[in-house]
């Protein structure tokens, strides 16, 4: 073997090493980011109440980051995220009334309207997947990219920095909390801190699988039997009731003719089988979250109900058995998180 040769060999398996290193140290960077961004809510504390029932109580919020979460609150209701400032986090997510917007999609700056509706973001932490489509692991995931959604808030990191450094309050309230003041990550930190505290509490649903029986009406039971009994728990289940799995619409039927203007998941994975594939929704507040389904194309919780019921389930349900139902999913609303209050 000519000493050229090895030469040769010797420089690729260089080059092939710095390559890697380089991979791997940006794997390692954008991992360590994310853990660290993750012990911002390190006092976030939840007490487990497990039942032997398809639904499960909502953890309680025994402790969390007060002083992030009451930072992330004002960064969520402050329209300075925004390119025009124009448009918050609240502006799509109304935490008083449901979590979102009331609109079939969501409208952001210049009054652009989005391309799916805006889902509610209480109890969005314990979602195995965040936005319809799934495509962010979590909420440190999720919340950069409205900011960055032209269609959203349409603006960057560079942009609210600058904004948020000529606030006082902003900038005395991210010294208190850290000695790197406003940056990026640390903006996502709050807004997480305080998104992760967003749980429901009091919920009639819970108290009744906890044992108190006398917090639903006798109606409520009845849909309660039925919701289990017809299989709407194939999907709704955990503490989440919802948003723990992904189905396709129209599983048993054919896609509501409504709904067909959304491939799903197919549009991120371009897998023929994810067509009209979705993240199953979170039913909690549901009652208080119209208009229904990624497009809000459905008013009425009522004829939601059938359509899930005829195309998930293939099962024509009768007046009663819809109103018993629709019953029910009153009781999957709660009262506001105590971050709200506190």
């Amino acid at each position: 073997m000519s000493t050229r040769y090895v030469l040769m060999i010797t420089v690729l398996l260089i080059c092939i090493s710095l390559v890697l290193v380089v991979q791997f140290h940006s794997v390692e960077e954008k991992y360590r980011w994310k853990q660290n961004t993750q012990r911002s809510v390190i006092k976030m504390r939840f007490l487990e109440r497990a039942v032997d029932a398809p639904i499960q109580p909502l953890p309680k919020v025994m402790e969390y980051d007060l002083a992030w979460a009451k930072l992330g609150k004002a960064l969520f209701k402050s329209p300075l995220l925004s390119a025009d400032n124009s448009t918050s986090c609240a502006s799509c997510h109304d935490l008083y009334n449901g979590g979102d917007d009331g609109f079939p999609v969501s409208v952001g700056i210049k009054q652009q309207l989005g391309e799916r509706n805006s889902p509610t973001v209480i109890n969005a932490v314990f979602n195995f997947r965040q936005f319809w489509d799934g495509r962010s692991s979590d909420l440190i995931e999720q919340t950069p990219q409205p900011i960055h959604n032209p269609l959203e808030m349409g603006t960057n990191w560079g942009q609210i920095i600058d904004k948020l450094s000529s606030q006082p309050g902003f900038v005395s309230s991210f010294n208190a909390l850290s000695d790197e003041g406003i940056t990026a990550q640390n903006i996502i930190k709050a807004i997480v801190a305080f998104e992760e505290s967003l749980v429901s509490e009091n919920t009639p649903i819970d108290a009744f699988l906890l044992g108190d029986k006398n917090a639903l009406s006798p109606q409520q039971q009845r849909g309660y039997e039925k919701f289990v009994s017809f299989g709407c728990v194939t999907c709704h289940q955990g503490r989440n009731i919802g948003g723990n799995l992904y189905q396709k619409i129209g599983r048993l039927d054919r896609v509501p003719v409504s709904l067909q203007d959304d491939l799903g998941r197919y549009e991120l994975t371009q897998n023929e089988q994810d067509k009209f594939v979705f993240k199953v929704p979170s039913l909690r507040n549901v009652a208080q979250t119209a208009p229904y389904f990624h497009n809000g194309s459905v008013d009425e919780l009522a004829d939601a109900i059938r359509i899930m019921a005829q195309g998930q389930l293939g099962l024509e349900l009768n007046d009663e058995d819809v109103a018993d139902i629709e019953a029910l999913l009153h009781a999957f609303s709660g009262e506001l998180p105590r971050s709200l209050t506190e």
